[in-house]
């Protein structure tokens, strides 16, 4: 295959997980063009005339075709370092004392919702020490040390086996992402394009990113009780 393929994803998904995945598919179509938006923004797929978009939750646009690829599971993490200055927390409540890195993309502002480990809930307001609608640098400051934060856990995954990071009330779950390839509904979808997105779809798969239906199903379902924190 040759030509250009334009893709598009967000900043640390694409620098942490999708940055790999095109050096090897580069390696196997040496012949195409690879031309990489990363951003936390908005993009208007047809406007910027991008080939196919990686993007998170739910997508309402009636331009775009839309395939669902699976779904990936967040966590909370934090430094050792910062644990061990701060104190870790027991109990979702305990997240209201805590410095927080608040990525401003979450529909949930300032609030924590999270599923324990016998499906009860928590809603938690936290207290954001900074907030930042870019993830990289989120990312940078979560390593830094100076707060808990949210992330992918196919991201976090190798800084906590690095002892970089640990992950904070690692019995209760975030609500996980919907991850989707978007592509215009107006052209034909060019078989580069098909194969792009089957071979992310399997390298995802293979490192383990993404959570099936029914631990899904259990982390978004209703659980026994609902317990708030207004602090």
């Amino acid at each position: 295959m040759c030509g250009r393929l334009a893709v598009g994803a967000p900043a640390s998904f694409g620098a942490g997980v999708l940055g790999a995945y095109l050096i090897e598919f580069k390696r196997t179509y040496p012949d195409l063009i690879l031309d990489v938006a990363l951003t936390d923004s908005f993009v208007d797929v047809i406007a910027e005339r991008l080939d196919v978009v990686i993007r998170m939750g739910t997508i309402n646009d009636d331009r775009l075709i839309v395939r669902k690829l699976g779904m990936m599971e967040r966590r909370l993490a934090a430094t050792p370092d910062y644990l061990d200055r701060m104190g870790r927390p027991r109990l979702p409540q305990d997240l209201a004392e805590h410095d927080y890195l608040l990525y401003a993309h979450v529909t949930t502002r300032d609030i924590v919702p999270l599923t324990g480990p016998g499906g009860e809930k928590a809603e938690v307001r936290i207290r954001p020490t900074m907030c930042s609608n870019n993830s990289l640098l989120n990312q940078q400051a979560l390593l830094s040390g100076i707060g808990i934060g949210l992330g992918h856990k196919v991201i976090l995954d190798p800084l906590v086996a690095q002892e970089r990071l640990e992950y904070v009330l690692p019995d209760w779950h975030y609500a996980p992402h919907h991850v989707h390839a978007v592509y215009p509904s107006n052209r034909f979808i060019p078989l580069k394009v098909r194969r792009f997105v089957d071979g992310f779809t399997e390298h995802l798969a293979a490192m383990g990113a993404f959570i099936d239906d029914k631990k899904s199903a259990y982390i978004q379902g209703n659980g026994a009780g609902l317990v708030k924190s207004d602090d």
